[in-house]
């Protein structure tokens, strides 16, 4: 299993999520504490966005263990963000470590990545592609389970776009959770009883959706772990000018805590976390479907 962070709130430093804290995301790629094999080298991706630019995020990728990359300290010392997703891969059985498959992935201003795998991927992933549509088949360019799954996102994005009146985009929730049910259905179906484990993150740059799911009531899901406040100081907190969009609520999702800070909290298994950086993060249900159980969101605390 891979390992992942995503942050959203004033603009941070990338090392302080990469490479300063106790318990940073290099450190988790070559000692995880909280899975079985503490290994995770088979390549690493950053997504980040730069607001002020563009709406489409900027990506990072490389196949060489993140501990071992000699420019990853070096740029993550330097860029900033309102809006990052990191992710350091152990790659599943029969999935080539490739720069196709190394997570984050992005298409237009939406990025996505994984921690876990689908059942029976493989026994269900023609199917998979036969039920997209013509722009959601074209966004896959690897063979990773995790693309296929953002590919079901756009999908949904795109009829969810077709069906309302809202401007595309406006949610990330329902399609979300859209993707989830078909992925699920196709490997209860198909994929030859093999559980499915979905901790996912999708974000646009402004807003974010996080899962902790799996349907294996036994195992339960993969470890993941959210903080609201600020961890470190914003990069420009400094400045004697700032944009009004510089300030906003900060939250950290983290497959392993990066820190001893005791705000620290597990997110609940089968659970759904709808972030926003102007807005207070709250955590949904799901049930084993996948489904948003109808339940008043519970926030998440500070």
């Amino acid at each position: 299993m891979c390992r992942f962070i995503l942050y959203l709130g004033p603009p941070v430093r990338l090392a302080t999520l990469l490479t300063e804290p106790s318990h940073s995301l290099i450190h988790q790629s070559f000692h995880a504490l909280e899975r079985d094999e503490p290994l995770n080298g088979d390549g690493f991706g950053l997504a980040w966005y730069a607001p002020r630019l563009t709406n489409e995020p900027a990506l990072f990728h490389a196949i060489t263990p993140a501990w071992n990359h000699r420019n990853l300290g070096s740029i993550a010392q330097v860029v900033a963000s309102p809006c990052i997703l990191a992710h350091v891969r152990a790659a599943s059985a029969g999935s080539e470590v490739t720069l196709a498959n190394c997570h984050p992935f992005s298409q237009g201003r939406y990025t996505f990545m994984h921690n876990g795998h689908i059942g029976g991927f493989r026994r269900i992933r023609r199917r998979l592609l036969n039920g997209l549509g013509d722009e959601a088949f074209d966004a896959v360019g690897g063979s990773s389970d995790t693309e296929h799954l953002f590919a079901l996102f756009l999908d949904e994005m795109a009829r969810d776009a077709k069906e309302s009146s809202s401007e595309e985009g406006d949610h990330l929730l329902g399609p979300l959770s859209s993707a989830l049910q078909r992925v699920l259905a196709l490997s209860r179906e198909h994929g030859g009883g093999e559980s499915s484990f979905l901790n996912v993150a999708v974000a646009d740059g402004s807003r974010a959706v996080v899962t902790r799911f799996a349907d294996d009531p036994e195992e339960g899901p993969e470890t993941l772990y959210v903080l609201r406040g600020e961890m470190y100081e914003p990069a420009g907190r400094r400045f004697t000018q700032r944009r009004t969009d510089d300030e906003g609520e900060a939250v950290v999702v983290a497959s392993e805590r990066l820190t001893d800070d005791p705000r620290w909290s597990a997110v609940p298994p089968n659970s759904m976390l709808v972030l926003d950086r102007h807005a207070a993060p709250v955590s949904l249900a799901l049930d084993g479907e996948g489904r948003v159980a109808k339940a008043v969101p519970t926030p998440v605390s500070a």
